[in-house]
């Protein structure tokens, strides 16, 4: 599935290709997508709109700040500890 993220006027947030969200506060959204998390910082946030069977989400509120955080595999305790 495609990831697509649109801001709209910084008061609007549409996210498709999510997988589910991490946590939601009033400052504060992370959702989970195929490639990474992406963590939506801002007030006065909430969710308008939750569809994973189709991977959409719709946040309301002011985005101050969008940050992309990439998996990265967890390496075995012997390997991080003798490489």
């Amino acid at each position: 599935m495609q990831e697509l993220i649109c801001i709209e006027n910084e008061k609007a947030v549409s996210v498709k290709g999510a997988k589910k969200i991490i946590s939601s506060t009033p400052t504060q959204t992370i959702i989970q997508t195929q490639s990474s998390s992406v963590i939506f910082s801002g007030s006065q946030m909430e969710v308008k709109k939750l569809d994973i069977e189709n991977g959409e989400v719709v946040l309301s509120g002011d985005i101050y700040n969008v940050k992309f955080s990439r998996k990265t595999e967890k390496q075995p305790l012997f390997k991080r500890i003798f490489k």
